[in-house]
């Protein structure tokens, strides 16, 4: 029995995200959540994940979703924020299911400043929820690692309690991710910062449960977020078997892995970290900094083979009235710049184990 007999292709929410969760655990695989900025970007992951036959999440960030909407639009009351991440999940709706894979659209890290952001994709969850019975988004991610620990629970406690009645899933951060990604640098915090305890894994559990199964915990094991060589960031993601086995333990439970995991930061790491943390549990792994990287390697590529014919609109190596159109036409360019994101997004499905799945 594969993935597509227990959920269905397209976007994906509820109990299917559950569902998908449940499966990834049983299988050992987690699946790449994809900063998306544009139409392209969302269209290259797709395609990765089509090729592969793999589920896969969309996500936006919050400078992201900006981008989205328009660069001329203010955003000073998170208004293009919020627009480009509604519209960006409006398309992955209407594109997803003819790529024949599960699909899950999610917001990327929220922090507590952003929260004008949070509410204003909430919103819009409401008011698809009441047209559809399913909310806009699969889930959306709070980032209160920086806050004092009761602050970020409450804080996330609250929200959950409205997207519960949805069926909304909830991400939230514990321990903070070194590095700096969006604006938000923890570059120089205390290195003890970046190790979760499992009596901190097992409140967040204990709290959330009593008001919806639909949630996931980004706990940090050491992660940085950016780009690093791999052996340079020191993870640990055996401390989420500790985890698991804690929570397990005071649930007096029969699963090996209660938890959703999330692994952030991931960029550096080695195989064999990622199938540590696989094995424990880690069903959502965020991909930014690489995909980044490759959309750029194939425009560049793209235009140091074709430079000569990039020099103006007409006149190139074949004669002075020879026209560049084919060359300089976006949907030439811009593509190339989506086949190398593409290979660098299977070949992270490959890493987490992701692949024919469905």
């Amino acid at each position: 029995m594969g993935l597509l007999d227990i959920v269905p292709a397209g976007v994906i929410t509820g109990d299917n995200v559950k569902k998908l969760f449940d499966y990834a655990h049983q299988h050992k695989f987690a699946i790449p959540a994809i900063n998306c900025t544009s139409t392209s970007t969302v269209n290259a992951a797709l395609e990765a994940a089509k090729k592969n036959r793999s589920p896969i999440i969309i996500q936006f960030s919050n400078g992201g979703s900006a981008f989205v909407a328009g660069k001329a639009i203010d955003n000073k009351n998170q208004e293009a924020s919020i627009l480009g991440a509604v519209s960006g999940a409006q398309y992955v709706r209407s594109v997803a299911k003819a790529y024949g894979i599960p699909v899950l659209v999610h917001s990327d890290h929220c922090a507590k400043k952003l929260l004008p952001w949070f509410d204003g994709m909430i919103a819009a969850d409401e008011e698809y929820f009441k047209a559809h019975g399913e909310p806009l988004f699969s889930s959306h991610m709070l980032d209160l690692s920086e806050e004092p620990i009761e602050e970020n629970i409450e804080i996330c406690l609250k929200y959950l309690k409205r997207m519960a009645p949805m069926k909304c899933l909830l991400e939230m951060e514990i321990g903070i991710t070194g590095g700096e990604e969006d604006g938000v640098d923890n570059s120089d915090v205390d290195n003890s910062a970046l190790y979760t305890q499992p009596e901190d894994i097992w409140e967040i559990y204990r709290r959330f449960s009593e008001v919806s199964p639909l949630f996931s915990i980004a706990a940090a094991f050491g992660n940085v977020h950016g780009v690093y060589a791999p052996g340079n960031v020191k993870l640990h993601p055996e401390l989420l078997g500790k985890h698991q086995a804690y929570v397990k333990e005071q649930l007096k439970a029969d699963s090996d892995k209660p938890v959703y995991f999330v692994f952030h930061g991931g960029s550096g790491s080695t195989i064999e970290e990622i199938k540590t943390a696989l094995s424990f549990g880690v069903v959502k792994m965020n991909i930014d900094t690489d995909t980044q990287w490759a959309y750029w390697k194939g425009l560049r590529d793209f235009y140091e083979k074709n430079k000569d014919y990039l020099q103006g609109q007409v006149g190139n190596p074949e004669g002075p009235s020879k026209p560049n159109k084919k060359y300089y036409d976006p949907r030439v360019f811009i593509r190339a710049a989506e086949v190398t994101m593409v290979d660098r997004i299977v070949e992270a499905l490959d890493y987490l184990n992701n692949k024919n799945v469905l």
